[in-house]
């Protein structure tokens, strides 16, 4: 049985908190894609530090998700603008300390990346870009569960 709410010709203009505007959204797209470099250094530190073979398999398949998804936003953020994103200036890259600190910072950035996503979602129209965001929104939740496996794993 379904239950429906009565009609009555009003609608609240309700907002989940984590709405913007479609500009911010494109802003927030520009700026994931800028980090590229930082966070392929990042991701070629921690196979390096990955003590197993498995292990390294399993942030390289984080790793080519990610190159996939910047992909896909340069693309998705060029026909919506008819812009590319240009390259962002070079900021000091920190090499993470350990491991074990590396995953803890690899999953709450990719925790973080599901806010942002999440974001730009809401302020795309329906259609093929926010169901490509969706999509990513789901690959950075599946990452941020490898590294609580991998950071599991090696405590």
């Amino acid at each position: 049985m379904y239950w429906s709410a009565p009609v009555y010709g009003y609608r609240q203009t309700f907002q989940p908190v984590w709405a913007t505007t479609y500009a911010h959204a494109l802003d927030m797209i520009k700026e994931a894609v800028q980090g590229e470099r930082h966070d392929e250094l990042f991701y070629d530190d921690m196979i390096k530090l990955a003590p197993t073979q498995e292990q390294k398999k399993i942030i390289a398949s984080i790793r080519d998700d990610e190159r996939g998804h910047n992909r896909m936003f340069r693309s998705m953020y060029r026909e919506l603008t008819g812009q590319d994103i240009p390259l962002a200036a070079e900021e000091p890259y920190e090499k993470p300390r350990s491991y074990l600190s590396g995953l803890v910072t690899a999953l709450f950035g990719e925790l973080a990346a599901v806010e942002r996503y999440r974001t730009i979602w809401s302020a795309l129209p329906p259609g093929v870009y926010k169901d490509t965001v969706l999509g990513i929104l789901m690959d950075e939740q599946k990452h941020a569960t490898k590294y609580n496996y991998l950071y599991a794993l090696n405590k």
